[in-house]
Formats: structure tokens, C-alpha cells, sequence
């Protein structure tokens, strides 16, 4: 894989879910969380492409009857209708994704914590990680930064009216590449019960003779929640 291909997708991965395997029992569900482990819960969702260069797509994601153990905790186990798995965990009031990246990176995985539902307004929690991308003579470091913006708002998505809805707002840095080279907007709404209802991803990046831009917003359409 080339090396612009490589940043370009290590950077998207950082704030999207991947793939592992698991075989363990789902955990009960946790009255008033941002979390759902239900088993046959499912969640769609639509994805549009502001930039015009794809076209808009739709995926559900699936409760499994499944847990896997990775770095001592108990992920649940989610099907992506697109494919693959994601992998999800609740520690007390924190929440945690499980992204796997190409082995090739150097990175086999990321623990990424996404929400803190105890964090009040204006708090801020940062994660570090160094890739190595093929063909390129350092590793990158870059920083994933979430800021809690609003809480307990209202909001509507796809017609549905949501409450007690968090904000949370992301950025991802590098010490290596130039702050006018990489441009990051990423906002995510979470809900109770139902998790992500809602996010826009804005990247873009001129690096290394690429220049790539990623313009998406990906909606809750409906959810059933057993």
C-alpha cells in the first residue's frame, strides 16, 4: 500500500470501528448508559458523503450474544451489516472502542476511550500513538483529543427527539505534520440507551504531496432496542 493511501486511512481509523473475534456471553444491560449490549438490539444507520465523491450508504449494526477479553476487559461484540465487528466497553462512567489497525502500520490496535458521561462541560481527556506507514522514515505520532462541548441537550435526528443527549467534540494531531496540514473536525452526539445517534467526520489532509479531504455525516435513522 502506498504511503498516502496508508495515512490517509490510519487517520480514519482512528474514529472508526474494525474487527476481532469473540465468544464470551453479552453482559446485562446498564439502566441509563450511553450503551446497549442487548442481545438482537440493532441500530441504522445513514451515511452521506457532503463531498459528492461517494454515494450515500446505509449499514445496521447487531447486538450479538458475544463478549470478547482484550487489555483486561469485556468488549461486546456488535455486527456491522458492511462487515466486520465492533467492539464495545463500558467501565463505570467510561466508554471504550477497540480499532484494530493494518498490521502493516506497526499499530496492531487502539483502546480508544470515546465518552466520559460523568465529564462535565469544557472537560478534555487526550490519547497518544505513534503509526508506522510503509515507505516513510519515522513513526507519525498523532493525538486524539475529546472535549465534552454540551450536555443534556435535546436533539433531533431523522425526525426521532433525543434527550439528555453529550457532545463531544474531536481532533486528531500531529507533532510531525504541520497544524494547516492536518484539519480535523469530528462531532459526535450520544444518547441514552442508544448510544451514537449522530456524527460528522471533517478531514483534511496535505501531507507528504497528498491532499485528501473527507466530508461525512452519518445519522441514526431508527433503532430497535430489546
Amino acid at each position: 500500500m502506498k504511503f498516502k493511501s496508508v495515512l490517509l486511512y490510519t487517520i480514519i481509523l482512528i474514529c472508526v470501528s474494525c474487527k476481532k473475534n469473540g465468544n464470551d456471553p453479552a453482559p446485562p444491560l446498564q439502566p441509563d448508559t450511553y450503551f446497549n449490549s442487548t442481545t438482537g438490539s440493532t441500530w441504522n444507520y445513514h451515511v452521506v458523503d457532503n463531498s459528492g465523491s461517494t454515494a450515500a450508504t446505509d449499514y445496521t449494526i447487531t447486538s450479538t450474544s458475544k463478549d470478547s477479553l482484550i487489555n483486561a476487559k469485556n468488549y461486546h461484540v456488535f455486527n456491522n451489516s458492511a462487515g466486520g465487528n465492533q467492539y464495545l466497553n463500558l467501565s463505570g462512567h467510561d466508554y471504550y472502542e477497540f480499532d484494530s489497525l493494518p498490521a502493516a502500520l506497526g499499530v496492531g490496535a487502539i483502546e480508544r476511550l470515546y465518552l466520559k458521561d460523568n465529564a462535565d462541560i469544557g472537560i478534555n481527556w487526550s490519547q497518544n500513538l505513534n503509526v508506522t506507514v510503509p515507505g516513510f522514515p519515522l513513526q507519525i505520532p498523532f493525538t486524539i483529543t475529546n472535549s465534552i462541548i454540551e450536555k443534556d441537550i435535546a436533539r433531533t435526528v431523522s425526525s426521532n427527539n433525543y434527550t439528555n443527549v453529550i457532545h463531544v467534540s474531536t481532533t486528531i494531531s500531529s507533532g510531525l505534520i504541520p497544524a494547516a496540514s492536518l484539519v480535523t473536525n469530528i462531532n459526535s452526539y450520544y444518547a441514552p440507551k442508544y448510544g451514537l445517534i449522530e456524527n460528522s467526520t471533517i478531514i483534511h489532509l496535505n501531507f507528504g504531496g497528498m491532499v485528501q479531504d473527507l466530508d461525512t455525516q452519518t445519522t441514526l435513522v431508527s433503532a430497535i432496542l430489546k
